[in-house]
């Protein structure tokens, strides 16, 4: 009984070792955005209801940045533009490829396709 009530204790715990081990980080989608960004809405509108839905989402998980507030240590090393939106694709804290602004669904697709092909295959 009492390894019953431990259980999830321990499920959690190993969850959160895996989430937060340093050194281990999946590839991630960076979007830079700002307010107002007129391309950036269009993204927001085409392609980022699905994203999270897709082998690409589930590869390179969406991570938004505002350019104007400030950016996340783990991306100080990640040159960021003022072009927005502008996505980088990240691994391991190393910038992998980035696309300047948004050309729409199909050739985001297209290129995002050929960006995730850059990455190491998965273990």
């Amino acid at each position: 009984m009492y390894a019953l009530a431990l259980a999830p204790a321990l499920a959690l715990a190993l969850v959160l070792a895996l989430v937060l081990a340093p050194g281990v980080r999946a590839a991630e989608l960076v979007m830079y955005e700002q307010a107002g960004c007129v391309w950036c809405a269009k993204f927001n509108a085409e392609i980022a209801p699905a994203y999270a839905k897709t082998e690409a989402g589930e590869r390179a998980p969406l991570r938004r940045v505002d350019i104007h507030e400030p950016i996340p240590a783990d991306l100080a090393d990640i040159p960021v533009e003022r072009f927005t939106p502008t996505f980088v694709l990240v691994e391991d804290g190393t910038e992998i490829d980035r696309i300047r602004g948004y050309p729409g669904d199909e050739f985001f697709w297209h290129l995002l396709d050929t960006m995730l092909a850059r990455l190491p295959e998965s273990p």
